[in-house]
């Protein structure tokens, strides 16, 4: 609800700061004192438009800020706007901020943080109705109407189980769009995928291939070289040079050496051991030095082929992954690919024979979701009627117009009908109204505001009062055109409402002014020279006198009425509260 609101140099405002409290809030006071600019204020920082000439005269800028605690009802989803946006403060509150200046933008402002205007009306529209002459009238736009309706008619559950089916027969409908593209790009699709898979197979490819086939290389491209360092190895081991005899042959004089030592000291047997072991190894290792000799390859024809492989396998890593696992991995996906395409035909037809059970359903499951709305409808028609009539429109019609578009390729809902469906079923909802006798039924978008207008939302607000989750409701000109006994009828109405909204009516009659829980009057005063507008909370004598004066000049008697006024409102709701 509104907590607090603060005008400043805002057309004859020169500076207001208003509480609010909820329950029925009611503005008073002579025509042009400037009611309705409060409301004009409170539109522009509910995103609504904010023109330079609204800045008062003298002032280079306006400044409104609009303070709303939030209710159970609207803090999950305005929440959720001011997190996505990082603006979230408190999340029990919110602050609306607007900024006209004469020169420069305007500044759309959310706890204290520039945003867009569109940002500040889409939070806005969460927060307050403004019926009358304004366009926040959230009863107006269409697309609310199958909303409210089925808030009306309770089918929440039937609405859920409904949905849980479209949503299965959506992602099916994926599938088979899937499907049927690639069914249709399948000759072309099959080509590429068994040329790719016949590729890799033909590669014969197993990981390590690489490594293994860089060494070969490194081996017959280095031949030579590598024949030269083994025969000289093998030359150092076994032969020696001219100038010194071959490390065998000298490790074996050593052995010699320590074989004598051993016989004069057995105590150097240790050594001997150890000589001749590192003997047998150098013999051993000579011996391998001199195969790996033997078996060097001095072979180009095989360097070349192994060359080709390698290139082979850099192409395929061009094309399918930059390791050999990689490029293994896509030809498992390009044959379950080429599998799939195969037998995409006996999918799809599997897919359709559900597709078409779970429209069977879904037709079902919508047809029982309008049956209820249709019932509902009929008494939400009746039950408003009935509210208008209470409001001095006894000749006015209200109609639920529940319609369906045909579409050849929708739900079948009897013999060869088939309609359009989406989320929330087949159903096309929207209000309609007549309000002068042989007018015709229209769309409620089109009835003329003021307080015709007002009356006709009243009547659906207090219809629609659980259906509807916008915490605060404002009527301007709501008494347009009614007397003292229907405005009390519409001030009790009014009362109603606000227990479970915030409720501000601007109204001239003391009947219904009589039923405010908050009591402001607004007057027009002149100080040095120039116009401002001031707004005083009325409470006790003051207010009561406030109402006498709505009644006439102030006397015994409109005092009296004005006393009677109040001690019938006590009476009327003292029982309600």
């Amino acid at each position: 609800m509104l907590t607090e609101l603060f005008i400043e140099n805002f057309a004859i405002i020169q500076k207001i700061h208003l509480t609010f409290m909820h329950g029925l809030v009611i503005f008073t006071g002579e025509t042009g004192a400037g009611k309705s600019i409060i409301l004009d204020a409170l539109e522009a920082v509910l995103g609504g438009r904010a023109e330079t000439s609204s800045i008062r005269t003298g002032a280079d800028r306006a400044l409104i800020e609009a303070t709303f605690k939030l209710s159970p009802q609207v803090k999950a989803p305005i929440n959720a706007l001011l997190e996505a946006e990082e603006l979230l403060d408190n999340p029990d509150y919110v602050t609306l901020g607007r900024e006209i200046r004469l020169e420069g933008r305007n500044t759309a402002r959310v706890n204290g943080r520039a945003v867009t205007a569109t940002m500040q009306r889409e939070i806005g529209a969460f927060l307050v109705d403004i019926h009358g002459q304004s366009e926040h009238l959230s009863l107006l736009r269409v697309r609310n109407h199958l909303r409210l309706l089925d808030s009306f008619a309770d089918v929440s559950q039937l609405l859920e189980a409904y949905q849980a089916i479209y949503d299965k027969l959506k992602q099916m409908r994926n599938d088979l769009d899937s499907l049927r593209q690639s069914e249709r790009n399948a000759a072309r699709r099959v080509d590429m995928l068994t040329f790719q898979i016949h590729e890799i197979d033909a590669a014969q490819l197993t990981p390590g291939d690489e490594e293994e086939l860089r060494n070969d290389r490194t081996r017959l491209a280095n031949a030579e070289n590598l024949s030269k360092h083994s025969q000289n190895a093998m030359l150092l081991i076994e032969e020696g040079t001219p100038d010194a005899p071959g490390i065998v042959e000298l490790l074996g004089e050593v052995v010699a050496a320590l074989q004598s030592l051993v016989r004069i000291d057995p105590t150097t047997a240790e050594l001997l051991e150890r000589s001749e072991s590192n003997l047998s190894a150098l013999q051993d290792l000579a011996m391998d030095v001199r195969n790996y000799a033997e078996n060097i390859e001095f072979n180009p024809r095989l360097l070349n082929r192994i060359e080709e492989r390698i290139d082979l396998i850099n192409n395929l890593k061009r094309k399918y992954g930059s390791t050999i696992d990689e490029i293994l991995a896509f030809g498992e996906r390009a044959r379950q690919e080429l599998d799939s395409i195969t037998h995409a035909e006996e999918r799809i037809a599997e897919l359709e024979i559900q597709e078409a059970e779970l429209l069977n359903n879904l037709a079902e499951k919508g047809k029982n979701l309008s049956q209820k709305r249709h019932e509902a409808a009929e008494k939400l028609s009746a039950l408003v009627e009935t509210e208008l009539k209470a409001l001095r429109m006894a000749n006015a019609r209200f109609s639920v117009n529940i319609a369906t578009r045909s579409d050849e390729d929708g739900m079948l809902i009897s013999g060869d009908e088939k309609v359009a469906f989406d989320s929330s079923g087949y159903d096309r909802v929207s209000f309609l109204v007549e309000t002068n006798p042989g007018e015709g039924l229209k769309s409620l978008v089109k009835v003329a505001s003021g307080g015709e207008t007002s009356r006709l939302m009243l009547a659906l607000k207090n219809v629609l009062v659980k259906a509807d989750q916008v915490p605060t409701l404002i009527f301007d000109e709501i008494d347009q055109g009614i007397g003292g006994r229907v405005g009390m009828v519409v001030g009790e109405k009014l009362w109603n409402l606000s227990r479970q909204h915030q409720v501000m009516c601007v109204t001239h009659l003391p009947q219904l002014a009589g039923f405010g829980d908050q009591h402001y009057r607004v007057t027009k005063e002149m100080v040095d020279g120039r116009t401002h507008t001031e707004a005083y909370p009325l409470v006790g004598e003051a207010r009561q006198e406030e109402l006498a004066q709505m009644l006439g000049p102030i006397s015994e008697g409109t005092l009296s009425s004005a006393e009677e006024i109040l001690q019938i409102v006590h009476e009327r709701t003292r029982n309600q509260t």
